[in-house]
């Protein structure tokens, strides 16, 4: 974070201090900023947070043992509950309304500053399937002009997002936020607080649309993001999704496409998906480049597509560009992450997360790099926020994994029976798909039924959990 006094804390968060002995209005903080107490270090600010399960509150005697700087807090804390009575060292509050509203306003504050000072480039990533391996893939390209702050894991909400942009300094070149949202409105929250020079929307597609309210609510919170740049920022777009497509009409910005479409300015063309990767030509600005693409999943290409066109708009060569996309072996763990090996096994742990749109896409994965004389195996799980789509969605699943012929199908968890049911009622052979109500009956079965050169794909929404189950299977087999 930049230097700031307490004084301007409070200003840009509306508080009110409450200064601890030997500390002033004057006094600076510069360290990061944290929520949880047990990531606190010395110098740093803490947000007292009142969660679902929680309250920060309980442990702001914790970060302040820890080192914190100053905790912003959202009523006074007395001696006794910051352990201060019994030796503690005492520390300064800044007392709040909302200390979530406090931390999107310090982000705010902070971010303006740095972007006034037009030494720091933010790139918006958005879309309902794809954008963590997109912000992992742009981030790389960043680094490789200076430094960089890139939103951790699947930061990208209202909490997430605030404490990714309050990482920057003034010598921070890029800033590359990952903007989620589970409802209209919450894009435009994080857009305000950093207000993208490039924003990209990878697609328009039916993950969250349960909490949204149906696709076109998903499509007005995702054309948030190229409703927030002006005309001198660059919207980088999908042109192969047709929602996406859509949003060109709704920014000032200049829109640079990727996809397979021809009018594309960058595209992919001669796509070879396989167990190894994926292979395509890579055509942007007027040259061609062939690329090996390590990261499983055909699917993916469209990631890679959009990263290269946030690289040209960073002003990386396509020689560049290329290079970091080649480098690159891992979406990110628990996303096509290929384990296990033993007896020619492999174990495609892709559990982080689903949506109808990945979940197709990863069972069309496994369907062509499963290997001659083996067995393709999806182990599924539920996709969660789908709402009133749920029961279709997952009986669609079911239908598609058997006209791929995937050659064994366990379902896991009562929230997927659906699935189950479709692909029973689909298929012509018994057997064919299994349901497990627990993991461990999954993991005892599949221990049982494996053999050599099986491909065996993990998929279900994070809430699931099977995210263990692959990285358990992939020790088995390791």
């Amino acid at each position: 974070m930049i230097e700031l006094s307490f004084s301007e804390v409070a200003n840009a968060t509306g508080g009110t201090l409450v200064l601890a002995a030997g500390d002033t209005p004057d006094t600076l903080v510069s360290g990061e900023s944290q929520t949880d107490s047990r990531e606190v270090e010395p110098g740093q600010i803490f947000f007292a947070r009142r969660g679902d399960d929680t309250d920060g509150h309980l442990f702001a005697g914790k970060a302040a043992r820890a080192g914190a700087k100053l905790l912003v807090v959202e009523r006074e804390l007395g001696a006794a509950e910051l352990g201060t009575d019994q030796g503690a060292p005492e520390v300064s509050q800044l007392v709040v309304a909302d200390a979530t509203d406090a931390l999107g306003a310090l982000a705010t504050e902070v971010v303006t500053r740095l972007r006034a000072s037009d030494t720091l480039t933010i790139v918006g990533i958005t879309g309902s399937n794809g954008k963590t391996t997109t912000k992992n893939l742009v981030q790389a390209m960043a680094e490789s002009l200076g430094p960089t702050v890139a939103s951790e894991k699947s930061f990208n909400n209202e909490v997430g997002g605030p404490m990714t942009m309050l990482r920057t300094t003034p010598e921070t070149e890029t800033l590359v936020a990952e903007m989620g949202a589970s409802a209209e409105g919450e894009i435009a929250r994080l857009t305000a607080m950093a207000k993208p020079h490039i924003g990209v929307v990878l697609t328009v597609g039916l993950a969250h649309a349960g909490e949204f309210g149906g696709i076109e609510a998903t499509f007005r919170a995702k054309s948030e993001m190229v409703k927030s740049l002006d005309a001198s920022g660059v919207a980088v777009l999908n042109r192969d999704d047709p929602r996406v497509a859509k949003m060109a009409d709704l920014t000032d910005a200049r829109v640079l496409w990727f996809g397979q479409h021809p009018e594309a300015d960058v595209r992919a063309t001669d796509i070879e998906p396989s167990a190894s990767g994926t292979t395509f030509t890579l055509h942007a600005a007027g040259e061609s480049r062939p690329v090996s693409f390590r990261v499983l999943g055909e699917h993916h290409v469209m990631n890679a597509l959009a990263a290269a066109a946030v690289g040209q708009a960073l002003g990386l060569s396509l020689d560049a560009i290329v290079s970091v996309l080649e480098a690159a072996t891992l979406a990110a763990p628990g996303r096509m992450q290929v384990l296990g090996g033993r007896d020619g096994i492999t174990i495609i742990n892709d559990a982080y997360n689903a949506s109808p749109d990945s979940m197709s896409a990863a069972l069309r994965t496994l369907a062509q790099i499963t290997k001659p004389g083996g067995r393709s195996v999806a182990v599924l799980g539920p996709m969660t926020e789908l709402g009133s789509y749920t029961i279709e969605e997952h009986m669609r699943i079911g239908l598609q994994a058997v006209r791929l012929r995937i050659r064994q199908l366990v379902v896991v968890g009562k929230d997927a029976r659906d699935l189950h049911i479709s692909a029973i009622n689909e298929g012509s052979w018994d057997g064919e798909s299994v349901f497990f109500e627990t993991q461990d009956e999954a993991f005892d079965y599949l221990r049982e039924m494996l053999s050599t050169d099986d491909t065996v794909l993990v998929k279900s929404s994070n809430a699931a959990g099977l995210q263990a189950l692959g990285d358990r299977l992939g020790e088995a087999y390791a």
